[in-house]
């Protein structure tokens, strides 16, 4: 690009009366154009912001922050090309003119994939290449540039690889990238608004969608990058047996998750118990489910283990979960009393339902005192069960001292034979 700016430098002379009042003018049009776009932004962006905000259920965050930010650089970029196309500008208004239009066209494109979560130096380099392309358009092409780019090469078999080809090859994988990521968010959040799905449906269908993407971008960039695939057929048996073997366990993993979106035996919100893990499905990944446990610790369970193995679900069809609570009484005091202020308190514990109502069974008597359970059902396992469980024991202390209901303490009878008294 700089061979062809000093070339097209070295044919035109120092500009005349004319050209500078044209390119003054033209440079004063621009400014006002990036004004314009300015206000655009800030009026226009903002109301496009909240529509986002309001509409895409956070599926679009990158991009909503940077809304206001892509309005402004893309009315800019309109309004620039608009302006150079409009009027045969003379040499050094058209060089002005460029010049602006690629600044606009590099933070528009640098703002979308930023918006994209790429990462910073990759949209900044294709910033820089739409920089370049536009600004070389209008000192005259891309020509120049493309042939020193085509120049520095070495030759690899049959192929040539150059610093064109190698340009070329990067910006098709980034775009291919920033459209895999669009595409998903678009998916994501058409299938979330479908109405005919449930919510587990929804997310079977959004990782179907997730592969489905993913292989075409992969042909896509096979077929543009022009990789010739049989060059692998020689290995491809023996590199598939490998693949095979090596992902053996992650296919399982992958079709295991597959089926129990399928089937709907667990879904994200469902409160589960795998061995000794007790939490509630906070996502079902492609490789493993997420269970997050009453402690903040979540647990990443390959979806093959909840196949094989055997899963308690609280709440597969119905989540009323009933909740056990062991309280003993003295055998002195009054048990009626006592069974209605176990009920009392149960019925006073706000997690605890009222339909279906608590219940309070005499289990045994027992060693040291007539033992009770209390069973109270709660809606929402995944708020914790033993959290339940002391909120009614508190109460039901405070009622049993203010009633003078014994709680026992252990008790061990010890009975002496006559005989060993009259041996002292």
């Amino acid at each position: 690009m700089m061979a062809r700016l000093g070339a097209w430098l070295a044919g035109h002379n120092l500009p005349g009366t004319a050209e500078l009042s044209e390119g003054a003018f033209a440079a004063g049009i621009a400014v006002a154009a990036f004004a314009l776009a300015w206000l655009a932004g800030n009026t226009l962006g903002t109301r496009l912001a909240d529509f986002l905000a309001a509409r895409l259920n956070g599926h679009a965050e990158g991009l909503r922050f940077r809304i206001c930010a892509i309005v402004r650089w893309t009315v800019a970029s309109v309004l620039l090309a608009t302006l150079a196309v409009s009027w045969p500008w003379l040499a050094l208004p058209r060089l002005l003119v460029g010049l602006f239009e690629g600044f606009a066209v590099a933070m528009l494109a640098s703002s979308v994939l930023r918006g994209l979560n790429m990462p910073r130096w990759a949209a900044w380099t294709l910033g820089l290449l739409a920089f370049t392309a536009v600004f070389s358009h209008a000192i005259g092409g891309l020509a120049a540039v493309e042939g020193t780019l085509d120049r520095v090469g070495i030759q690899i078999g049959q192929r040539r690889l150059s610093l064109l080809s190698a340009f070329t090859m990067g910006v098709i994988i980034l775009l291919l990238f920033a459209g895999v990521r669009l595409a998903n968010r678009l998916l994501t959040h058409s299938i979330g608004q479908a109405r005919g799905f449930d919510a587990t449906q929804k997310l079977l269908f959004q990782k179907l969608a997730a592969i489905a993407v993913v292989v075409l971008a992969f042909f896509v960039g096979v077929d543009l990058l022009e990789i010739d695939l049989t060059a692998f057929a020689v290995f491809s048996g023996a590199f598939g047996l490998a693949i095979g073997f090596g992902l053996q366990k992650t296919i399982g993993n992958l079709i295991a998750g597959i089926i129990l979106l399928m089937d709907r035996s667990i879904k994200p919100g469902d409160v589960i118990v795998v061995g000794d893990s007790f939490g509630w499905v906070n996502k079902i990944g492609v490789r493993a489910v997420s269970v997050v446990t009453r402690d903040g610790k979540e647990h990443l369970i390959p979806n093959e283990n909840l196949m094989t193995q055997e899963v308690e679900n609280w709440s597969y069809t119905d989540r009323n979960v009933r909740v056990r609570i062991p309280v003993t009484v003295s055998y002195d005091s009054d048990l009626p009393l006592a069974q209605q202020l176990m009920l009392r308190a149960a019925k006073e514990s706000p997690r605890v339902l009222d339909s279906p109502k608590a219940n309070v069974w005499l289990m045994a008597f027992g060693q040291n005192g007539a033992e009770h359970e209390i069973l109270a059902w709660i809606s929402d396992p995944e708020s914790g069960v033993g959290n339940v469980r002391s909120d009614v024991l508190n109460r039901l202390w405070l009622l049993f001292k203010e009633h003078g209901v014994r709680v026992p303490h252990p008790q061990l009878d010890v009975h002496v034979q006559q005989a060993l008294r009259r041996a002292e």
